[in-house]
């Protein structure tokens, strides 16, 4: 038998190298990418279960907690029918309505983020005149703000449209900013809100003065149950959710939102379409006139 006997060349080997060395690397990244899947998943999953956790939490403590609120009122209701006057007795009931009100609204918050990030929050959208809907809103924080000597400034634009939106979604997005910086101003500083259309949108500015987040918190600061550290002067405590949820309200109306620290301030901007994208009017307001942005 003839056999052909070939030798292989320094450029064979070399390629032949080259050609194993691609291979090995192409079987590991494989692996590694396999491994990233796995992980991946594992993170959903487990993020998955943290929320079904939350959620079945939220639900079980919504009821007791209810009927603590609802017993703490006939307490206090008791208190007054019997001219019940002893100051420790009394001092341990505010506090009770204290802990309770804040327990319920963790409960309400935690439901509320579970249904904004399922997108199962219905919007009922209603025409909504800015001008009168403000005044009633913000009636609260020119006494709260008085009360902590601070300076509250609201500026609206002329001529403001009437806009179509879920007018509970809005005033959460108003009261929890509003409330943040009545919670971080020091005294003898300003607060300010403006209301003004831009680019076809609704602006709304809320700025306080005398004191900035920190640049390393800022991106930090919409994050569940996340605090700015050492920043609550009179100790008003909180969730740490209201930020998150404001966010994800400006997000579920169609609009967008940033936060920046000029001058000594904490300053948080809003754009809203004039009518969000995506929503089922209430059949009594089916005939709107909605903006087009």
């Amino acid at each position: 038998v003839n056999q052909t006997f070939h030798a292989y060349t320094e450029q064979d080997i070399r390629l032949v190298r080259q050609v194993t060395t691609q291979c090995a690397i192409a079987i590991r990244q494989a692996r590694l990418y396999q491994s990233a899947q796995a992980q991946v998943e594992e993170l959903e999953r487990l993020n998955r279960l943290k929320d079904d956790f939350l959620s079945t939490i939220s639900h079980e403590l919504r009821t007791p907690l209810a009927s603590i609120r609802v017993a703490t009122q006939m307490l206090e209701i008791t208190f007054q029918q019997l001219a019940i006057t002893d100051e420790r007795a009394n001092r341990y009931l505010n506090i009770l309505k204290q802990e309770s009100v804040q327990e319920i609204t963790l409960i309400n918050d935690l439901l509320d983020l579970q249904h904004l990030d399922a997108g199962t929050k219905p919007l009922e959208l209603e025409e909504l005149d800015l001008n009168a809907w403000l005044m009633s809103t913000i009636g609260t924080f020119e006494i709260r703000t008085e009360t902590q000597q601070q300076q509250f400034e609201v500026s609206l634009a002329e001529n403001l449209p009437t806009i179509v939106t879920d007018p509970p979604s809005l005033k959460r997005i108003v009261t929890e900013l509003l409330n943040n910086a009545c919670k971080y101003t020091p005294p003898g500083d300003r607060i300010t809100l403006a209301i003004a259309l831009q680019d076809d949108h609704l602006y709304l500015q809320f700025q306080n003065f005398g004191v900035q987040i920190p640049p390393d918190e800022l991106p930090h600061i919409f994050d569940k149950f996340y605090r700015v550290t050492n920043a609550d002067r009179w100790k008003h405590g909180g969730t740490g959710l209201g930020l998150t949820l404001t966010k994800k309200l400006v997000e579920y109306l169609g609009g967008h939102m940033k936060v920046d620290t000029p001058d000594v301030s904490t300053r948080f901007r809003i754009w809203l379409p004039l009518c969000p994208p995506n929503g089922t009017l209430k059949k009594a307001v089916s005939e709107v006139n909605c903006p087009t942005a």
